[in-house]
């Protein structure tokens, strides 16, 4: 009986030596420098107007191991720079994002699609001026990898939604100005 305790003992224990360490999840930190979203929208007809949001926070949870992870980003909808003050200004006011109401933005996931190792979607709740729509975010690229500066390990990724700004109360002109806005986000984030 001794014998087979023995065998049984150094079995598991070469069992739990071979077997691969398991992923903990990883928290990332989002780089304000290098976190910017965009959006556009049609302009009469005329052009697509690119404007963008300057200062953004938030952090990614990733489980490479386990294809999991979650995304929480706080958009400063008063940091929204269209390159003109004045229609900042315009912006900011009660028509569009009532930033003196709604000083911020948010994205909260609730789920991320992975192919293989990296995320190739994120579907989760967009909150502007007060109301909560879902959307997902396709992730257009993705990348993981040591980071030549901070010497941690970052990720960066592009991804886009497309909404429409009168499901946010903001749909003041359209559909003279477009009521389709396109929502580009590119984040770059440190590991924790």
């Amino acid at each position: 009986m001794k014998t087979l305790t023995r065998i049984a003992a150094a079995l598991v224990l070469s069992a739990a030596a071979a077997a691969p360490a398991l992923a903990a999840p990883e928290t990332y930190t989002l780089d304000g420098a290098h976190s910017f979203p965009r959006f556009s929208y049609n302009h009469f007809g005329y052009s697509q107007q690119l404007s963008r949001f300057d200062k953004t926070t938030g952090t990614v949870v990733l489980d490479k191991a386990a294809r999991t992870g979650s995304v929480d980003v706080v958009i400063d909808t008063q940091s929204v720079n269209t390159g003109f003050p004045l229609f900042n200004e315009h912006i900011q006011g009660e028509d569009f994002l009532d930033t003196a109401r709604y000083p911020t933005a948010t994205f909260k996931s609730t789920k991320v699609v992975f192919e293989g190792d990296k995320p190739v979607s994120v579907d989760g709740n967009l909150t502007i001026k007060g109301v909560t729509k879902p959307v997902t975010l396709t992730v257009t690229s993705f990348q993981a990898m040591p980071h030549p500066m901070f010497k941690k390990d970052a990720i960066g990724a592009n991804a886009f939604t497309v909404v429409k700004r009168s499901e946010f109360n903001a749909g003041k002109y359209a559909p003279y100005v477009g009521d389709e806005v396109r929502i580009d986000i590119a984040v770059e984030a440190i590991k924790q």
